[in-house]
């Protein structure tokens, strides 16, 4: 089907459709399996969560390391994302290919998720922004090369998308009313970006071309 030739639509497909049939995540046994630790759900309705060590070396459950990033808890957080994830992954697909976007999500959302749960120690997090960092962290690093503007994202977006982030540390986001932020998680994702630029960039990816 054309609808799935890029791989950005299959991500924003997922996320949008896990959030309205677990009603933003308040349906804990519909997200219990993309949440980054095991939740573990009794008879009688009781929870408890499983360590990092239970879920990932005892039970082997790897994908969660990637799948919160399709957990959304709001319409304007799925909305945002999903609009950043197109907007970015489609200049990326195009120019690099699918093979290095895909790539970078793995990636950038691999290490968006361990920073946010290894400095907060909750596994109810999720979302794309994560991984938005981590293309825009891709994309500043491929500009600077660049005589003209590669991926036609204006300069001043990677600015704000710093100075947002910044804001979230400093916890304003929260207090403007845009609720809990994943901020480690977004610093993740753009070291992650950045990193993997440079990455690609040592061992000369470009040569192997668009798939």
């Amino acid at each position: 089907m054309k609808i799935f030739s890029n791989i950005y639509i299959p991500i924003i497909t997922l996320a949008a459709l896990l959030s309205f049939i677990s009603n933003f995540g308040s349906i804990i046994s519909i997200i219990e399996p993309f949440t980054y630790t095991k939740i573990n759900i009794s008879n009688l309705g009781y929870i408890s969560i499983s360590t990092f060590s239970e879920t990932f070396f005892n039970q082997n459950q790897w994908w969660r390391l990637v799948t919160p990033m399709f957990l959304h808890f709001s319409l304007p957080h799925l909305a945002f994302n999903s609009l950043w994830i197109y907007i970015l992954g489609q200049q990326i697909e195009k120019i690099d290919g699918k093979l290095i976007f895909l790539t970078l999500v793995l990636f950038s959302s691999i290490s968006s998720n361990f920073l946010q749960f290894y400095w907060v120690s909750s596994n109810l997090f999720g979302g794309l922004s994560g991984v938005i960092y981590g293309l825009i962290g891709y994309c500043m690093i491929n500009e600077m090369d660049s005589v003209y503007q590669r991926y036609e994202i204006p300069p001043a977006l990677y600015l704000f998308m710093i100075i947002w982030m910044v804001l979230g540390f400093l916890g304003l986001l929260d207090l403007f009313g845009f609720g809990s932020v994943a901020n480690f998680a977004h610093l993740g994702g753009l070291v992650s970006g950045i990193t993997f630029a440079i990455i690609c960039k040592f061992i000369n990816v470009g040569l192997i071309g668009k798939l």
